[in-house]
């Protein structure tokens, strides 16, 4: 009978060391401790806020990456604006006291680019309308199409017809009333952004970065977002560009025979331009500063996350070397174990049958 105890405590021990086997297999399988809290004790609380940290960074790290796609986009849009903006530029310094062909020719042009403008400015990005602001399901343009036959350039080409007997400077005001204008009929804006209770009012867009870091990188269509226009200008770059097409759009070739109210209209449009391109070179230089910025923070996030993980790592994965070399070790003690069970069965049946 004390045999039959001997495998009894024998069979126990070979189960314990099936059972460790079985951890360190799954260990060397997988590289973890175990699959519940309880198998990283005491630091299991120290684990779930590391990886609620890692979550919480990679989450601001894909906000950012979203942001910066669409500040790509943006700043693609701001520059073809701006080459529109130096193009008419260009045109009213060549224009002065020049034939009524070339005034034809710009005029075809402007109102064309009008158009461009206006795609420009309700240009999208993963169904978002960039310069929309918070309405941006909507285009901050609604009627791209009809922007040189709206109410702005309408009412631009009203005063532009007048132009003569000294009166450039009334038409200048006149076009600059019209292109500021956020009246319903006037503006070629929508109705969201020439609201003063809503687009007019609200801030611009921003994304948070980090804990208590939200970054603003939103640029609104019909008003500057970081940039400060100076000099013959409405005040925002966009109407300014509007504007001038409106203005350039309006001539007619036989004005060029007005003298100084010709070329004195024509100098405030050139103006005009030559702000909107100043107003855009230093909105695309904020737009890049807040790129930099969400561009390192993500940096930041990414080597903190780094250092979070190897923490984790730390207390929920094994030391793989010493793990294998256990395992090792265990499936000799098992073998063994089942050697000595296989050698006392035998024996405890001979003494017991004789």
């Amino acid at each position: 009978m004390n045999g039959i105890g001997s495998i009894g405590r024998l069979d126990t021990g070979a189960a314990a060391l099936r059972a460790k086997l079985d951890v360190l297999t799954r260990q060397v399988s997988d590289g973890r401790k175990g699959p519940g809290y309880g198998d990283i004790a005491p630091e299991a609380r120290r684990a779930v806020d590391l990886r609620a940290d890692i979550s919480r960074r990679e989450a601001w790290q894909g906000t950012i990456a979203r942001t910066l796609a669409r500040t790509d986009v943006t700043q693609e849009a701001l520059g073809r604006l701006s080459d529109i903006a130096t193009q008419f530029y260009t045109e009213a310094i060549r224009m002065d006291g020049t034939s009524g062909v070339r005034i034809s020719a710009v005029a075809a042009q402007a109102r064309a680019a009008m158009e461009e403008v206006a795609n420009l400015l309700n240009e999208r990005y993963a169904g978002e309308y960039i310069f929309g602001g918070t309405d941006s399901a909507n285009p901050p343009v609604p009627d791209p199409r009809g922007v040189a036959t709206g109410g702005m350039a309408t009412d631009i080409a009203a005063a532009v017809a007048a132009l003569g007997g000294g009166n450039a400077a009334t038409v200048v005001a006149a076009t600059l009333a019209a292109a500021q204008s956020d009246a319903t009929g006037t503006t070629p804006f929508s109705t969201f952004l020439s609201d003063p209770a809503q687009g007019l009012a609200e801030p611009r867009r921003a994304v948070p970065a980090a804990d208590g870091e939200r970054v603003a990188y939103g640029v609104l269509a019909n008003r500057n977002a970081a940039a400060t226009s100076e000099g013959e200008t409405t005040g925002s770059w966009a109407r300014d560009i509007l504007r001038g097409l409106a203005g350039f759009a309006a001539l007619d070739p036989a004005q060029a025979q007005l003298g100084t109210d010709f070329t004195d209209f024509v100098a405030s449009l050139r103006e005009g331009m030559r702000s909107a391109i100043d107003a855009l070179g230093e909105e695309r230089g904020a737009l890049g500063a807040v790129e930099q910025r969400l561009e390192a923070t993500a940096r930041r996030h990414s080597e903190v996350n780094v250092a979070l993980t190897a923490q984790v790592a730390a207390i929920e994965e094994v030391d793989m070397a010493e793990t294998i070399s256990r395992l090792q070790a265990t499936q000799t003690q098992l073998e063994a174990s089942y050697r000595a069970i296989s050698v006392t069965s035998g024996l405890t049946l001979t003494r017991f049958l004789g």
